[in-house]
């Protein structure tokens, strides 16, 4: 999905909770968030902080360990995170920077004089993917592209959250075929299975999912696409070229940062590049002077066009604006982090293998685990790391390729955090497009709603896995193959 790196390495501590002690924090869990934020409408930091001190009196009181490995769980989901708080970090600074620099609005205006309201949406998810798969990182995608497709959406009168689920079903749909994903390399390692092979067992579902996405989002756009008020368009153009110098120049930090990330230069090197060019771009292409623009960079952008529209469009917070975002990720962090150290999520996943009775039921009760542990952990990371190494050998057992597993974790894990309000992927997400009342408990009522590919990819998983499809038998471990070669185990 998106654009850190996890890691592999198993600290959790040598204890095995009874699945009573693993449920408490589980349903604590679901308690104060269902109350905190769905029924009292809080914030979910709160409720979050309630469950760390539940996990952590669970695990102090009732699993038996102590305050040194209790802080450890919490440094290991931090540590886990650590490159994807500070990738948050950069993506604020980015934006604001990336506005300032006009390359924003000039996407806006240009995007303008060439989609309509009806080849908007199905259109923005097409190039949401081929950006993602290109870099491999759906939350640049959506911190970059997304926030200028929020514009050009909203000048052609399409609602931002339906413009937000399109841009992410293209994101995460090109993310998960990119071979430069992060999330699409932990898949594989994690599973022991090749990185071509996990891409190709998964490229079948991904294309029936994000096809169908894309014919939702063209039924949707001929409804949602009404007729434009008259000069809108005009009106919303002439304010962006009023406030800003919009010639070919503002794409430059566009450019540098796409080829870095291309390239195969780490996710946060090339945001960082990005920042310094959208500053430059600044004072040399929009004639701002050296601090005010790297003030930008800290303090965000309040630009007044004229037009109220495009004023709040491209209000940003800058780096200081992270602040809650930021928060809420270190407190998920946190809590993924212990109760993955504590053993709680491998003893569900490990609940849930216990009631495989066969083939199908163990690719899909792997989606099933994969999609909890995301809710649990509140990080993709883990709903890839924890069923991908914990069900691996069930998968040896029941004679199916580990491309079996790493399909199944990954269709069901990666796209489907963006749905969960006190997710990293949710919270980042519902920010980025200023939907910061959708992370509330009933995000459904925001952009998920219109983000069908979370949907459809576990449920196309579930569909092909019913069907027989894809349950490739695993190779023979030594001794000869079907062609009657000598078998070669893989490293």
């Amino acid at each position: 999905m998106s654009s850190t790196n996890g890691s592999t390495t198993d600290s959790s501590l040598d204890v095995s909770p009874t699945l009573e002690q693993a449920l408490v924090p589980t349903l604590g869990i679901i308690v104060f968030l269902g109350i905190g934020s769905g029924l009292l409408g809080m914030a979910p930091h709160a409720p979050l902080l309630w469950s760390v001190v539940l996990a952590a009196l669970v695990g102090r009181y009732w699993i038996g360990v102590g305050y040194g490995d209790l802080a450890d769980g919490v440094e290991h989901g931090l540590r886990m995170g650590l490159l994807a708080i500070l990738i948050l970090f950069t993506i604020y600074a980015l934006i604001a920077t990336w506005i300032s620099a006009g390359t924003i609005p000039g996407l806006m205006y240009y995007g303008l004089g060439i989609l309509t309201p009806e080849t908007f949406l199905p259109a923005t998810a097409l190039l949401a993917a081929i950006v993602a798969f290109s870099i491999g990182s759906s939350w640049t995608t959506a911190g970059t592209l997304g926030v200028a497709f929020t514009g050009i959406g909203s000048g052609l009168g399409i609602p931002i959250p339906m413009t937000a689920g399109a841009v992410l079903s293209g994101a995460y749909a090109g993310d998960k075929q990119s071979p430069l994903s992060d999330t699409t390399n932990l898949a594989a390692a994690v599973t022991d299975t090749k990185l071509y092979d996990h891409i190709l067992s998964m490229r079948l579902g991904t294309a029936i999912a994000f096809g169908l996405s894309v014919l939702l989002y063209a039924g949707l756009g001929l409804q949602a696409g009404g007729a434009i008020p008259t000069g809108r368009v005009a009106e919303i153009r002439g304010a962006l070229a009023g406030t800003y110098d919009l010639g070919l120049l503002v794409f430059v930090p566009l450019l540098v940062t796409f080829a870095l990330a291309i390239r195969g230069v780490p996710a946060l090197a090339s945001l960082v590049a990005g920042v310094f060019a959208g500053a430059g771009t600044t004072v040399l292409v929009q004639g701002t002077g050296f601090t005010a623009a790297w003030d930008v960079f800290l303090n965000g952008t309040a630009p007044e066009t004229g037009v109220t529209l495009v004023n709040d469009l491209l209000v940003s917070g800058g780096l200081a604006g992270s602040a809650w975002t930021i928060s809420v990720v270190v407190l998920a962090l946190a809590l993924g982090g212990l109760l993955d150290h504590l053993g709680v999520l491998s003893t569900l996943a490990s609940q849930l293998a216990s009631l495989v009775t066969g083939q199908r039921s163990l690719v899909i009760g792997t989606g099933i685990s994969a999609f909890a542990v995301n809710a649990f952990s509140a990080q993709q990371y883990m709903s890839i790391v924890v069923p991908g190494m914990t069900l691996r050998e069930l998968f040896d057992e029941h004679d199916l390729d580990t491309s079996v597993l790493s399909r199944a974790v990954e269709s069901a894990g990666t796209p489907t955090g963006a749905l969960l309000p006190w997710h990293a992927g949710g919270v980042f997400m519902a920010s980025v497009f200023n939907l910061q009342g959708g992370t509330s408990l009933f995000i459904l009522t925001e952009y998920a709603q219109y983000y069908f590919f979370a949907f459809l990819s576990p449920l196309v998983l579930v569909v092909l896995t019913l069907a027989g499809v894809g349950l490739d038998a695993a190779p023979p471990r030594g001794g000869v193959d079907a062609e009657g070669e000598p078998a070669v185990a893989d490293d």
